[in-house]
This record gives C-alpha cells, sequence and structure tokens, in this order.
C-alpha cells in the first residue's frame, strides 16, 4: 500500500554511522502528508471492498409460532465510501490514520423455516454508516537498514445498520432486524482492522527497494543510511542521512567531516532536500582516491578545423627546444588531480578549484613516451547544479587557470607562452569530458516508482536546497 510512501520513505532506518552530523537533510511536510493521505484512502477503500460476509443463519424463539430457523446468505458489497479522513503527525512518536462517516452498503439473500413446514424468502439492502477507523502504524529497521512499517493498533466502530427487506411476511421484518444488527456489525468490526493491517503490511516490499546504498558508477556509491532518529512536529517529518560517497566496497573517511547545516523553513513543496558541501566534496575524494580524475589527451581529442595540434611542431613555435629534440612527433598530455578538488557553495553561487599536474610527453615511432615537462595547475571553473529525474546533475564552465613550471625536461621556458594552448585543451577536451559525466547525474534518495515534479534547486551558504513534489506511479 503506497498511501505512507512519501511519509515513512525514510523514518527509521538503521543508523551505520559514528558522526552526528548529517550530510543530507529530508523534510516531508504537510503538503506531502495531503497527498499520501488521498493515495491512502483509495487503497483502503479498494482493500475493505474485499470484505467477505460470512453466512449468518441461527434459529429464534417467537411467540406464538415458535422456533423460526433463518439464514442470511450471498451478501455482497455494492457500494462503499470513505469521506472524511485525516493522516497527521503524532510529535515524537509516529503517524496516525482516522476514518470517519464511512459507510457500507450490501446486498443479500434472507430465507426463513417456521412450523416445520412453511417457508419464506426474498432479499435485503444493508446499510452500515458512521463507520470510523482509527490506526497507528509504528516504523522499525530490518538488517539491511531499510524500513519495515506495522500496525500497532486499531479501532473499528460500526455506528448503525439499517435493513430493508424485500418479499415474504412484512411481520418477519422486525424479528430479523432485532439479531442481523448485531451479527452483521460483529461480521464487519471483524474483518475491517485485519484488511487496514493487510494494507499496510503490503508497503514492505516496496519499502525495501530504498536506495540506502545507492551506485554511482563503478568508483563510487552513496550511503543514505539514517545518522540519528527522525524529528516528528505537528506539521513535517525531518530525516538526517549520512549522505556520503565512498569508493565501491571501501569505506574510507574523507580527511573532513561533516558540520551542522539547517534546512530553512519552507513549505511550499512536498519535500525538501539538503544536500551539504561535505556530500558534495565527498565525492571529490572518493574520485581522487580511485584515480578517476586523471585523463590522458591525445590530438584526435581536438577539433579537426583547430589550428593548433598536439604535436611537437605546434609546441616547438613556443618552446623550440621541443622541435628540435622530437622533431615531427606527436604528444600526449596527462591531466590529473594532486588532491581531491574543493566545492565552494555560496548564495546562487557554486564553484570547483582543484590542484593538477599536467605532464606532456613525446610520443615516439615505437609508441614509448618521452616526457617533455610538467605544469603545476590550478584552475577554477563554474557549475551549474540541476535535478534530471531523481538524479543531481551538472555542467561546468571554465572561469580561469594559473600554470607553473613544475619540471622540463627540455631546458627551461616561459610557461605563460602556454597559456592559450591549455586554456583551449581544458575547454575542448577536459572540461567537455567532465561535464558528459555530470550530466549522467548521481542518485538521491529514493523508494520504487518515485518520481519528482516541479523541482527547484537553490544554492545556499554551504549547501543546496531542493525543493520539489512528488508522485508515486506504481
Amino acid at each position: 500500500m503506497m498511501f505512507l510512501w512519501c511519509v515513512l520513505v525514510l523514518v527509521n532506518l538503521v543508523s551505520v554511522s559514528t558522526s552526528n552530523n548529517a550530510g543530507v537533510k529530508v523534510r516531508l511536510t504537510q503538503k506531502m502528508l495531503e497527498y499520501g493521505r488521498q493515495i491512502g484512502i483509495a487503497s483502503i477503500q479498494q482493500k475493505l471492498r474485499s470484505i467477505k460476509v460470512p453466512d449468518i443463519s441461527g434459529t429464534e424463539k417467537v411467540d406464538p409460532i415458535g422456533k423460526v430457523q433463518y439464514s442470511f446468505t450471498g451478501m455482497q458489497i455494492v457500494n462503499l465510501g470513505l469521506p472524511k479522513s485525516a493522516l497527521g503527525l503524532v510529535p515524537d512518536t509516529g503517524v496516525m490514520l482516522s476514518i470517519g462517516d464511512a459507510y457500507i452498503n450490501l446486498h443479500g439473500n434472507w430465507r426463513v423455516k417456521y412450523l416445520r413446514i412453511i417457508k419464506d424468502s426474498g432479499t435485503f439492502d444493508l446499510a452500515v454508516s458512521e463507520l470510523t477507523i482509527s490506526t497507528t502504524i509504528a516504523v522499525m529497521s530490518d538488517d539491511t537498514g531499510r524500513p519495515t512499517v506495522s500496525m500497532t493498533n486499531c479501532a473499528a466502530t460500526v455506528g448503525s445498520v439499517n435493513v430493508k427487506f424485500h418479499g415474504g411476511a412484512s411481520w418477519l421484518y422486525n424479528l430479523f432486524s432485532s439479531f442481523i444488527n448485531k451479527a452483521l456489525r460483529n461480521a464487519l468490526q471483524k474483518q475491517i482492522c485485519p484488511l487496514v493491517a493487510d494494507s499496510i503490511a503490503e508497503m514492505n516490499p516496496h519499502l525495501k527497494t530504498l536506495n540506502v546504498l545507492a551506485k554511482v558508477d563503478q568508483y563510487a556509491e552513496i550511503d543514505y543510511s539514517m545518522v540519528g532518529s527522525p524529528v516528528i512536529s505537528n506539521t513535517s517529518i525531518d530525516l538526517d542521512l549520512k549522505g556520503e560517497f565512498y569508493n565501491i566496497g571501501q569505506h574510507k573517511e574523507p580527511p573532513f567531516s561533516p558540520t551542522p547545516f539547517s534546512l530553512p523553513y519552507q513549505d511550499t513543496n512536498m519535500l525538501y532536500i539538503g544536500v551539504s558541501g561535505f556530500s558534495i566534496n565527498s565525492a571529490g575524494f572518493v574520485y581522487h582516491s580511485a584515480g578517476a580524475l586523471r585523463l590522458y589527451i591525445t590530438d584526435d581529442m581536438i577539433p579537426s578545423g583547430s589550428p593548433i595540434r598536439l604535436n611537437t611542431r605546434t609546441f616547438g613555435t613556443f618552446i623550440p627546444q621541443i622541435a628540435k629534440m622530437y622533431p615531427g612527433l606527436m604528444m600526449k598530455l596527462l591531466v590529473e588531480t594532486v588532491k581531491e578538488p574543493i566545492i565552494i557553495l555560496e548564495p546562487n553561487n557554486m564553484t570547483v578549484q582543484a590542484i593538477s599536474t599536467v605532464t606532456a610527453y613525446a610520443i615516439q615511432p615505437n609508441s614509448t613516451l618521452s616526457p617533455l615537462f610538467v605544469l603545476n595547475l590550478e584552475g577554477s571553473v563554474s557549475a551549474d547544479i540541476y535535478v534530471t529525474d531523481l538524479k543531481l546533475a551538472g555542467n561546468l564552465t571554465l572561469n580561469k587557470i594559473n600554470m607553473s613550471l613544475s619540471k622540463s625536461y627540455v631546458g627551461p621556458f616561459q610557461v605563460t607562452s602556454l597559456d592559450n594552448i591549455f586554456t583551449m585543451v581544458l575547454k575542448i577536451a577536459v572540461i567537455p569530458k567532465i561535464n558528459a559525466r555530470l550530466q549522467e547525474g548521481y542518485p538521491l534518495p529514493a523508494i520504487g516508482k518515485m518520481q519528482l515534479v516541479n523541482s527547484q534547486l537553490q544554492v545556499l551558504k554551504n549547501s543546496l536546497l531542493i525543493g520539489t513534489d512528488v508522485q508515486f506511479t506504481g
């Protein structure tokens, strides 16, 4: 049953972190509860339509006739409504669902036998009104860190039962009314709560789809386990998630820790997700540690129309020693980070600072590489971050670079003479490669067939804030 997905999607996960500070925060608002209530009522209404009212039979003594044998059979629900309902939060406790003024209409057959030989029969319509249901849902955790739900208590009360008989002797109607009311009231009340419990239990297979450990690619995965208990107020549920990138199978902590951050108060969307600078920077640490932030650049990566080629002739124009020592050879560049890049979040602005080296090689006829020089490269890029599907994606734009000579194998030269070449190489070869990966996106915490609708992203001081509505498609 889906009606609590959007309320309990991440509640009470097993905490596997030793840190009390979250990398990701999630807030579910009253608007989310209302959406969950609408889905839930439709689900419960469908479930209650499966009520099977058992045949009822017995014997009553009626003066002066004596014993009257009766039976009510073939009772089927023809209409059912749940016009009033509420799904609310109990601060520091859990979730409560209440349904009021519900009604059920049934149709069935009646039959009697009395004075041993006289038989009579007909049909009846039964209207159950003022039906109320109240239930509390508990949330627990399984051994995988995913939530499980169960009903802790339930009360179902049938307010009144009205019967309209068709056919047969009219004097029998009052007789029926005196005991069918009690018999059917008990039969219904015994079935309603078990059906509600079944509906809640049906959530658990869906909750197992929660991406507590979300794989990103061959290098990284994201840990979305809880780092503390959910904070439940009258209007929202706030969840603290670890929100940390790790190398696949190697959960090594970065040389920095998450710092406290909070979500600004907003309630126009169903769901708010805050992503801290710690979470984003942990991605940089992971990819640097995995050696993923290194790239060989060859001439075939340069547009064919460019006058600048990766060969000793082009570079010999700026560094004559190269053309003299390695005439007529193609070249290869290795760009790799020296340390993890640093992502800085300021209001409406996100920048990435990276310290790298560029090693230039001449490619010998036998394919061996002869080193030419090593440059220190400090670059700054601006990032445009956005939400697509259930992922956080981005696009980088180069701001500036600063270069210095680390080592030369061809003698001294002026590094500034290479500024234009390396700016061009970064713009047309390196940045597009990074953007291609960023545009594939990084998974956000999600469950089942969940879709984000009308998502908006704000860059705040030291965090990103995603405000979104939610739809479940199955």
